[in-house]
C-alpha cells in the first residue's frame, strides 16, 4: 500500500506502483510533474552531469526543480570522478554546492542514474543504448527503501566535493585515449578510430601522461583507474 501523498501520481497508472517508459519525452509527459513536488529531500546519483541526453529534458526538469529547491529542500548529489574531469562540469558542481547542495564523489561506478524524491518516488535509468533508453518510475516503498539505503551507504564512503578538487583537468577526448591505451590498440588504429592524425594522437597521449604525472602509458592507465576517470 502506498504512503498517502496526493501530489505523487504517475499519469495513466491507477495504482501508482511502477511504470516503465521509453525515452525522455515519455518520461517528461508521464512523470515530469513529480519534480515540482519536492518537499523535503532530493537525491541524485550519476556518473557525471550528462544525465539528460536531450536539452529540452534538462531545461524542463531544471525549471520544475528551481522553486522547491530554493525552499529549504535537502539536496544530496553523488557523482563519480568523471564529473570532475573537465572544468565546465567542475565549475557547475561548485556553483550548486555554493547554493546549498551537498555533493560527494565516490570511487564506485554509477552506471544507472538514480533520483529519489522525498523517499516517495524513484527514477531509475536503464543502461545507455542507441536511441531512447528506458526509465523505471515507482512510488512503491518496497522498491524505494532498499535503493535509498544503498544510496546512503555509498554516500557515507564517498568524499565531499571540497576534498576531491585536486583531480587533474582532462581534455574532452581524454577518456577515449585512456580506453584506447587500456585496450592495447596501436597508435595508428587508435588515431584512426578517434578521427585524428597519428601525430596529434601521440601528442595528446604525452600531454595526458604529464597531466596524470605518469612515466609510462601503463602507469597513466593505472592512475586514471584510481581516479575513476576511465
Amino acid at each position: 500500500m502506498l504512503r498517502p501523498f496526493p501530489g505523487f501520481r504517475l499519469t495513466g497508472v491507477p495504482n501508482d506502483q511502477v511504470i516503465t517508459v521509453r525515452g525522455e519525452s515519455e518520461l517528461r509527459e508521464r512523470a515530469g510533474h513529480l519534480f515540482a513536488g519536492v518537499q523535503e529531500e532530493f537525491l541524485c546519483a550519476a556518473t557525471d552531469l550528462n544525465t539528460w541526453s536531450h536539452p529540452e529534458s534538462r531545461v524542463t526538469i531544471s525549471q520544475r526543480l528551481r522553486t522547491p529547491l530554493s525552499n529549504g529542500v535537502v539536496v544530496r548529489k553523488l557523482y563519480t570522478a568523471v564529473a570532475l574531469a573537465d572544468d565546465e562540469q567542475r565549475d557547475h558542481l561548485l556553483q550548486i554546492a555554493a547554493a546549498g547542495a551537498q555533493i560527494r564523489i565516490c570511487d564506485a561506478g554509477l552506471p544507472h542514474e538514480t533520483i529519489i524524491i522525498d523517499r516517495r518516488v524513484l527514477f531509475l535509468a536503464g543502461p545507455g543504448a542507441p536511441g531512447d533508453r528506458e526509465f523505471t518510475v515507482t512510488t512503491s516503498p518496497a522498491l524505494i527503501d532498499p535503493v535509498h539505503a544503498l544510496f546512503d551507504a555509498t554516500w557515507e564512503t564517498a568524499v565531499p566535493l571540497a576534498d576531491r578538487q585536486e583531480l587533474p583537468l582532462l581534455g574532452p577526448d581524454a577518456r577515449d585515449i585512456l580506453r584506447s591505451l587500456g585496450a592495447g590498440l596501436t597508435d595508428e588504429v587508435a588515431a584512426r578510430r578517434l578521427g585524428i592524425s597519428l601525430r596529434t594522437y601521440r601528442r595528446r597521449v604525452a600531454e595526458l601522461m604529464r597531466t596524470l604525472d605518469s612515466e609510462s602509458r601503463f602507469q597513466a592507465g593505472l592512475r586514471a583507474g584510481e581516479l575513476g576517470i576511465t
